[in-house]
């Protein structure tokens, strides 16, 4: 080869920089943005991991990790090789938080960067956008070993959580259990909240109310808030006596309007959306669950095709727990506002706001559209009706943050009682919308209540005063979005951790959703929580989980050295292990059954396994005939009138009715029959009544 085509070869690699992210889609919106003498490659995620068939920690070597390259990873760890060899310097651009970079650490010990001394460049980036990419290009930075010690510390903590404790579970309980440092306090803080159901007791309260006719034959109606002057609050009537006393004491009363009272009420926005509030608010409007939130953002955030405009991301980073938002951005949003809506619904200085959460970083933004002049509705033929859903929430939230108050009008009529010796006074509220402001950007269910116009003296005509009694209710069941709530309030993972925690604590049988799909803990979560409470409260303390969390906060801010962080957990935790593994004595969790085994006749017992009970012959292992234990309905299958409707599993654990002829007969449903048929016969028999009957 002559020296002019070595010379030629060697300019060519030099002024070749390959760009490596995580994912392919990633890859190509980045392409699109970068000229000639760039390669983008994806890694497809880790590179490198913990070894699956051991523990891959040195625990008598200050926790060193044994990290290896997955058989999955090699011949795309091979393929990055190669292309670094040819390219004149590497530019690892995976994402902004503790994970990416420790990706871009992990790329760099595969790759042999280190060692060959290649040039390196690490560059992070909100949004996939030109501007984002060239901005973040130009300045370049190394590799954040703080975040990457964090990331570490995280992991080699939850592999010891998990590989030492979840034998003892097996060993103690039964087999395929597992425990994990963060999902271990997610399931106590479910099974905590059911203890609550099971423990509570309604209290009786009551309210006394009543409709007023005014001159003009308009009804008001009031609540009683006052007697004698002393103000009642909830529990002030507790039951029926002293419902009727009140009652009786207005037996005679005339009344009149006491008060008008009339004032503006502002509303203010909403914040932007974090990771946890676009968790909570895509559940509660979209009903999306905090995985497909999270799956949905991400393919938002790396890049949709825009038709002939190419692939962009349309979203920043979705993992974030900031509320900042770059001052261009606000001006764009402005800028939008203005033209979508007019002058008088836009901000004359942008609102701001300050991050309230433990250990935000502050550098990051809040989750917002790339481009806020982009109107959902201009892009709905290129998203998927998922990705348009979200990025509606999304648009709209970001672009309410930076509208004007919302402004309504609110009345409240006192009514006062004549001719008693009781002074009693009965209110009335109202409240009109004035300007809707940034509702009309992120509506909210609201109706107008309107108040008859009355003057102060004018005296109104009882048509009906009445006690009306309720009970409190228990706490309900958590829902993934007020699970993420909590979590986040508790100081519980980290906006990267709230989607996997919830989804791995339900493919653990942990967890499951009942038909109102709140969550609640299944016999088996029940069952490991309550063994972890009792011999292991650490690992299931929220608060002691949450500190946890401020030490990796630490470890990210280079205060504290991650090795320090995992040998004063890891102590004390794998001492009172092997303790426990003397003391604690294996439950036996079989139930006698009056069934016997078809095959050998001995009887059948009741066992509880990773998915459930069902039952086993108690022969084994000579005999290992198992049988599924199905909840009946009584239920006649509608499709082929032989069967009955029991009730099933998915392979994913959701809950549906079939028949019990299947596969002879294929009816099936996620509609549960037995409430179906309780609601059937509840109209039946409203339907069968006489009027005289309904009237009453």
């Amino acid at each position: 080869m002559s020296a002019a085509r070595t010379r030629k070869k060697s300019d060519a690699k030099a002024n070749t920089a390959l760009v490596i992210v995580e994912s392919p889609t990633k890859a190509k919106t980045i392409t699109r943005f970068l000229g000639d003498g760039y390669v983008v490659l994806s890694s497809y995620g880790h590179v490198r991991d913990l070894p699956k068939s051991k523990i891959g920690i040195d625990v008598e070597h200050n926790f060193a990790p044994h990290y290896i390259v997955p058989l999955k990873a090699k011949p795309r760890v091979k393929e990055l090789k190669i292309a670094a060899k040819k390219a004149g310097r590497i530019i690892l651009a995976t994402d902004e938080d503790r994970e990416g970079e420790a990706i871009a650490w992990h790329l760099t010990e595969a790759l042999g960067l280190s060692e060959t001394k290649q040039p390196t460049e690490r560059i992070v980036f909100h949004e996939i956008t030109q501007k984002a990419i060239e901005e973040a290009l130009a300045h370049p930075r190394a590799i954040d070993t703080r975040l990457v010690n964090a990331q570490q510390a995280r992991r080699v903590l939850d592999r010891l959580v998990g590989y030492e404790l979840s034998p003892f579970l097996w060993r103690k309980l039964m087999r395929g259990l597992s425990a994990g440092r963060v999902q271990s306090a997610a399931v106590r803080l479910i099974v905590g909240r059911e203890e609550e159901i099971t423990a509570f007791k309604p209290q009786e309260y009551w309210t006394i109310g009543g409709v007023f006719i005014t001159n003009n034959g308009e009804k008001v109606i009031a609540t009683l808030i006052k007697r004698n002057e002393e103000k009642l609050e909830k529990f002030s009537i507790t039951n029926k006596t002293v419902a009727d006393e009140t009652l009786h004491a207005l037996a005679n009363a005339r009344y009149a309007v006491a008060a008008v009272t009339k004032k503006e009420l502002k509303k203010s926005p909403p914040t932007p959306f974090t990771t946890s509030t676009l968790q909570q608010d895509a559940w509660r409007k979209l009903r999306f669950s905090a995985k497909l939130t999270m799956m949905t953002a991400q393919q938002l955030y790396e890049g949709v095709e825009l038709g002939a405009g190419g692939s962009t991301g349309l979203i920043t980073y979705m993992r974030t727990d900031s509320l900042h938002v770059a001052e261009s951005a606000l001006a764009e949003a402005r800028l939008a506002i203005v033209a979508r809506f007019g002058e008088n619904y836009a901000l004359a200085i942008p609102r701001r706001f300050k991050t309230k959460s433990k250990g935000a970083q502050e550098a990051h933004e809040a989750v917002r559209p790339s481009d806020p002049a982009r109107h959902p509705d201009d892009i709905k033929d290129h998203l998927t009706p998922q990705q348009w859903k979200l990025y509606n929430l999304i648009w709209r939230r970001f672009i309410a943050t930076q509208m004007e108050h919302a402004i309504f009008d609110a009345t409240a009529i006192d009514i006062t009682t004549e001719g008693t010796a009781d002074r009693c006074i009965f209110r009335a509220n109202g409240i009109v919308k004035k300007f809707d402001g940034f509702l009309a950007a992120y509506p909210t269910k609201f109706e107008d209540t309107v108040l008859p116009v009355v003057v102060e003296g004018e005296p109104l005509t009882p048509e009906t005063v009445d006690g009306t009694q309720h009970f409190t209710e228990p706490p309900p069941r958590y829902t993934e979005a007020s699970l993420v709530k909590a979590l986040e309030e508790y100081g519980i993972g980290r906006p990267s951790t709230y989607a996997p925690i919830i989804s791995t604590i339900q493919a653990r049988n942990y967890v499951e959703k009942n038909e109102q799909r709140r969550l609640q803990p299944t016999e088996t979560g029940t069952k490991v929580d309550a063994l972890l409470v009792q011999h292991f409260p650490q690992i299931v303390d929220v608060a002691f989980t949450a500190k946890m969390e401020e030490e990796l906060d630490k470890v990210g801010e280079g205060e504290t050295a991650w090795e320090t962080v995992v040998g004063e957990f890891y102590k004390p935790f794998h001492e009172n292990l092997e303790q426990k593994y003397k003391e604690v004595v294996k439950e036996n969790m079989d139930e006698p059954t009056d069934q016997v085994c078809e095959k050998c006749g001995k009887p059948m017992v009741i066992k509880t396994g990773r998915f459930g009970r069902f039952l086993a012959c108690t022969g084994f292992p000579e005999c290992k005939t198992t049988k599924t234990i199905r909840k009946t309905t009584g239920i006649t299958c509608p499709q082929c009138n032989e069967g009955e409707i029991i009730e099933k599993k998915t392979k994913k654990r959701r809950t549906f009715w079939g028949c019990s002829r299947y596969p002879d007969c294929d009816y099936a449903s996620w509609t549960n029959p037995v409430k179906k048929k309780e609601e059937a016969e509840e109209m039946r028999t409203k339907e069968e009544q006489s009027p005289e009957e309904s009237e009453e």
